[in-house]
């Protein structure tokens, strides 16, 4: 029976990038998004009838149910890897931001993933050896400013999947995280509230490095069939930044207080 994967924010970057990578090996693949055309041009990349596509807003806990029965009738039934990886950026100076932007970053990036956790969890049961992958960041090690609310959504991602890799394992679900650093996607397309400079200049303007879209997925590849830790971040300052939280906390701090936004 062929594997298959369900991939929300299916239609460009992260989402696109695991999908090629995990079609190219023989997986097949489940595309969700809101963006119809960009689901349209990620099947388009993968071997022609190994791939599916489903419109789902992951704030809509319905459309989930509906989503995934669509995928399991074409997958055979299986789900062997739930992929929650649909994710939105806001930036600037909490002050600064919205109500309504803290309200759609909780959704999307929060709320979407415990909504797919809850839908996925029937189909995940009933295949053996399967995984929930949930997309975290480097923002969700330690809390850098301009990004609080983004930060606090995949604080909250880091821990409700350490939480369900606990609680799923008696049921033979493994759960775990993605941690990357700065991916040269849309997402970086966001202009910071009370500048006009996008997220991607000023990663570029900081001289910190945008982690390769297939290296991200090559160690989605690996956290779902490694198995030995729970979170994987990607990328050098991801794991940078995992070592400094870990060791030297309050470096990174004075370090970010001094410079008004991260430099790690």
């Amino acid at each position: 029976m062929v594997q298959s994967i369900f991939i929300t924010g299916g239609a460009s970057g992260i989402g696109r990038a695991v999908a090629q990578h995990f079609a190219a090996q023989g997986w097949f693949v489940g595309l969700a998004d809101v963006n119809e055309a960009g689901m349209a041009e990620t099947a388009a990349l993968l071997p022609t009838g190994m791939s599916s596509c489903h419109r789902l807003d992951v704030r809509d806990r319905k459309a989930w149910d509906a989503a995934l029965s669509a995928f399991a009738e074409k997958s055979g039934g299986r789900l062997d890897v739930l992929f929650n990886n649909a994710g939105i950026a806001r930036g600037g100076q909490f002050a600064d931001c919205s109500t309504a932007d803290h309200d759609l970053l909780i959704d999307i990036n929060f709320r979407g993933v415990v909504y797919g956790a809850e839908a996925g969890l029937p189909f995940l049961r009933q295949t053996p050896g399967s995984c929930l992958l949930n997309t975290a960041s480097a923002a969700g090690i330690f809390g850098p400013p301009g990004l609080a609310t983004y930060a606090a959504t995949k604080f909250a991602v880091r821990g409700l999947t350490e939480a369900l890799d606990i609680e799923w394992a008696a049921l033979g679900i493994r759960v775990r995280s993605l941690m990357p650093g700065f991916v040269n996607t849309p997402l970086l397309d966001i202009t910071t509230a009370g500048t006009n400079q996008t997220a991607r200049q000023e990663v570029q303007d900081s001289g910190l490095e945008f982690t390769p879209l297939e290296e991200v997925a090559q160690t989605a590849w690996l956290a779902v069939h490694e198995g030995k830790d729970v979170h994987y971040p990607v990328g050098k300052t991801a794991k940078r930044l995992r070592f400094l939280a870990r060791w030297v906390p309050g470096l990174i701090r004075r370090t970010m207080k001094k410079e008004g936004r991260a430099k790690i």
